[in-house]
């Protein structure tokens, strides 16, 4: 079963980032020795505002290291769900969060969720497997 791997895991090894990135690097290699490392279109936007040329985004997540795979119907539907809930607790977004379609694609294909955002991802997808520092 393929692991989905957050965007915030990735920005943080392609940004270098001084608190986050040796543990993120650390881990998606470990994660890499045993499952198949995975994103969605949803996370390869996100990744995508630091690069100027899709070129130099497919050379940094390279299919081969991240599997493509689409976002489900399904998952589309929880997002949705979950960002009413979230509009209940008070949140002020008035569009479903990224995180949504996120957490709702790795729960409704039942796969862990490789992230630094555990508290968010805990609150409204509690059954989610998570891997978090």
């Amino acid at each position: 079963m393929p692991i989905l791997v957050d965007s915030n895991v990735l920005l943080d090894v392609l940004t270098e980032d001084p608190q986050w990135c040796e543990w993120s690097m650390e881990t998606l290699a470990s994660q890499a020795d045993r499952d198949v490392l995975a994103i969605n279109p949803i996370i390869y936007a996100e990744v995508s505002v630091g690069f100027e040329r899709i070129e130099e985004l497919e050379a940094a997540l390279p299919a081969l290291s991240f599997h493509r795979l689409p976002l489900p119907w399904e998952a589309a539907f929880l997002a949705g769900k979950c960002f009413v809930s979230y509009r209940k607790r008070g949140g002020s977004r008035s569009s479903p969060l990224p995180d949504f379609y996120i957490g709702a694609h790795a729960s409704v294909s039942r796969m862990t969720l490789l992230t630094r955002d555990a508290t968010r991802y805990r609150t409204y997808f509690p059954k989610l497997k998570l891997v978090t520092p």
